[in-house]
């Protein structure tokens, strides 16, 4: 189970931190990562992060966006900063075991979503 929080309505220029707390996914063989999906558009990835807390990002959120996890408390972090219209989107965390954390196709653990709203 994941579910996320943190979500909400920003200035342009401002700055959100999302949170996604997962009921397992703490190991190092895990992915943790953020996809979007804005009104309209398909679900893309945003960020992954191995259990050894390697990140990678899609170029869209590259040098604003930093992903983070903490395997203790089965957290993963989505800090956004210098947001922009563009980033108003439903903001998901997902999860898998294995694999590259960069290859969205294949995470298959989901939450609810959060919305992110920038203005």
């Amino acid at each position: 189970q994941l579910v996320e929080s943190g979500g909400g309505s920003v200035q342009a220029g401002g700055s959100l931190t999302l949170s996604c707390a997962a009921s397992e996914f703490a190991d190092s063989s895990s992915c943790m990562g953020w996809f979007r999906q804005a009104p309209g558009k398909e679900r893309e990835g945003v960020a992954g992060v191995s259990g050894g807390s390697i990140s990678i990002y899609d170029k869209s959120v590259q040098g604003r966006f930093i992903i983070s996890r903490d395997n203790y408390k089965k957290t993963a972090y989505l800090d956004m900063n210098n947001l922009n219209s563009g980033d108003t989107a439903i903001y998901y965390c997902a999860a898998k075991y294995g694999g590259n954390c960069g290859d969205w196709a294949q995470f298959n653990n989901w939450g609810q979503g959060t919305q992110v709203t920038v203005s």
